[in-house]
C-alpha cells in the first residue's frame, strides 16, 4: 500500500508540470508584450493605449477561464446511482455475470439510463461500485467516475466533462484570440527586427527607430511563440466546436454509444441549436463569461435516436429512421426516446438472446436472486 500511495502522490506533483509551463509562458508573454514591446518599443502613445487595452481583456478572459478549467471539480454520478448495501453485497457475492447483471437491472429499473456496454449489459463501474449514468466515464488519472467525461486533458490536470466543458471551450477560444492579436501586433516590429538596420543604436539608424537591445530578442520569441501556439490550438478549437454542434463527447467521436437498437453516434443530438443551448445555456449574455450555465444535471441526458442530423429534411429523417441495425432486424424509434417509458431496462429480451420459440432465462435468474436476498 505505502508505494502505490508514494506513486499516487508523485502523479500528482507531475501532473502540475504543463499547468506550471503554461502558467510560465503566459507570464512571460505578459512581461515581453507590456514592457518589452508597449513600454520600451513603442513610440505611440495612442498605439500603446489601444494595445494594452485590448490585451489586457483578452489576457483576464484567457487567465480566468483557464483557472476554471483547471480548479473546476469533475462532476460525479448521484447517489441514486449507486447501489445499496444490500444490493452491493448481494453483487459482490454473486460470481456469475448473468445474476449480477440481474441485481444491477432491478437497481436500475428506475434510472434515467439508455446506453449499455458492447454485450448489452448495465454499464457499471467496479471501482467506484456505481451504476454509470448515459456518457459518464472513468478517468484512470483522476480515479473517479466523471459525467459527461470528454478526456482528461494534461494542459490543466483535470478532466474535461460536465461541470467545466464549457469553461475548457472558452479557455482555447480566448487563447486562440490572444495568440492572434499577439501575432497580428507583433508581426511588424518582428519584420523591423528581422530586416532592417540592426546597428547597435537608435541614433545611428533613424529610419528604424527600433535599437538593437534586450527588446528584440523578446519579440522575435514572441511572435514565434503566439503563432506556433495559435496553429496547434486552432485545430483543437475547431475540432470541439464540431463536437458541441454534434453533442459528442471525444469519446463518443471515437467510440459511439451504444443504445438499445446498437450504437449510434447521433443519439444525443437534438439539432445545432439546441445542442449548442445543452452547453452555454439558455441566456445567451452569459456564453462568453466562464460561467457555468450548462443545461441539465449531467446524469441524464435527452435522446434522439435517428441516423442522420436533426435538422435534416423530414423525408430523410424517415428513411434513416426505417433502417435496420444488427442480425436481430430491428427499426429505430420515430420519436424521442425521452418521451417514452425507459424502454431499454423496461424490456426483458434486451439483456438476453434468447432464441424464436425458447423461453427466456430471466425468471429462473429471478429466482435465484430471490432466494439470495432471503438468505
Amino acid at each position: 500500500m505505502a508505494p502505490s500511495h508514494v506513486l499516487r502522490c508523485c502523479q500528482r506533483v507531475v501532473g502540475w508540470i504543463p499547468v506550471l509551463f503554461i502558467t510560465a509562458v503566459a507570464c512571460w508573454s505578459y512581461y515581453a508584450f507590456v514592457l518589452e514591446l508597449c513600454v520600451f518599443t513603442i513610440k505611440s502613445n495612442a498605439e500603446k493605449a489601444v494595445y494594452m487595452v485590448i490585451f489586457h481583456l483578452l489576457f483576464i478572459m484567457f487567465i480566468w477561464s483557464y483557472w476554471k478549467t483547471i480548479f473546476s471539480r469533475p462532476a460525479n454520478p448521484s447517489k441514486e446511482f449507486c447501489l445499496s448495501k444490500s444490493d452491493k453485497e448481494l453483487y459482490e457475492r454473486e460470481e456469475r455475470q448473468e445474476f449480477q447483471q440481474e441485481i444491477l437491472k432491478r437497481a436500475a429499473k428506475d434510472l434515467p439510463i439508455y446506453t449499455t456496454t458492447g454485450t448489452r449489459a448495465i454499464r457499471y463501474c467496479d471501482r467506484c461500485q456505481l451504476i454509470k449514468p448515459d456518457r459518464c466515464h472513468h478517468c484512470s488519472t483522476c480515479d473517479v467516475c466523471v459525467l459527461k467525461m470528454d478526456h482528461h486533458c494534461p494542459w490543466v490536470n483535470n478532466c474535461v466533462g460536465f461541470s467545466n466543458y464549457k469553461f475548457f471551450l472558452l479557455f482555447l477560444m480566448y487563447s486562440l484570440l490572444y495568440c492572434l492579436f499577439i501575432a497580428a501586433t507583433v508581426l511588424q516590429y518582428f519584420i523591423k527586427f528581422w530586416t532592417l538596420c540592426r546597428s547597435k543604436s537608435e541614433e545611428s539608424c533613424p529610419q528604424n527607430e527600433l535599437p538593437d537591445t534586450r527588446a528584440k530578442f523578446h519579440v522575435l520569441f514572441l511572435f514565434f511563440v503566439a503563432a506556433m501556439f495559435f496553429i496547434s490550438i486552432l485545430s483543437l478549437f475547431s475540432y470541439h466546436c464540431w463536437l458541441v454542434g454534434k453533442n459528442r463527447s471525444t469519446i463518443e467521436a471515437f467510440r459511439a454509444p451504444l443504445f438499445r437498437n446498437g450504437p449510434e453516434k447521433d443519439g444525443f443530438s437534438l439539432g445545432f441549436s439546441k445542442n449548442l443551448r445543452e452547453v452555454f445555456g439558455d441566456e445567451k449574455k452569459y456564453w462568453l463569461l466562464p460561467m457555468f450555465t450548462s443545461l441539465g444535471d449531467g446524469c441524464s441526458f435527452p435522446t434522439r435516436l435517428v441516423l442522420g442530423d436533426p435538422e435534416q429534411n423530414a423525408a430523410t429523417v424517415q428513411t434513416d429512421s426505417t433502417k435496420h441495425v444488427g442480425p436481430s432486424s430491428q427499426t429505430f424509434p420515430a420519436r424521442p426516446l425521452s418521451e417514452s417509458q425507459n424502454r431499454l431496462l423496461g424490456s426483458e429480451s434486451q439483456w438476453t438472446d434468447s432464441a424464436p420459440g425458447e423461453e427466456p432465462t430471466d425468471k429462473g435468474v429471478e429466482s435465484h436472486v430471490a432466494v439470495l436476498i432471503e438468505s
